[in-house]
């Protein structure tokens, strides 16, 4: 089923909406060529991302992150690591 500028994948949520209509378009494409689902996603907000940053447009739509909304806790440094051993 193709995406639509209503109907997409979450991951593309955070991306502002001509970022998002690139990567719609693109793995709508990539569908046709036939690869699978996730990795057309994939690929197609990597395409996308290229492509606005060659333009200088803004990737993502206000508040949201590369991250998204997911909180991580940072790594530890690595004479934390080490002192555990």
């Amino acid at each position: 089923m193709p995406w639509t500028s209503n109907h997409y994948p979450p991951s593309m949520l955070g991306l502002s909406p001509p970022v998002r209509a690139k990567a719609i378009a693109i793995a709508n494409a990539l569908l046709e060529e036939g690869h699978v689902e996730g990795d057309a996603i994939r690929i197609a907000i990597a395409r996308a991302r290229l492509w606005a940053e060659g333009r200088g447009m803004r990737l993502f739509a206000s508040g949201a992150s590369s991250s998204g909304d997911v909180k991580t806790r940072p790594a530890p440094r690595r004479a934390e690591a080490t002192r555990e051993r």
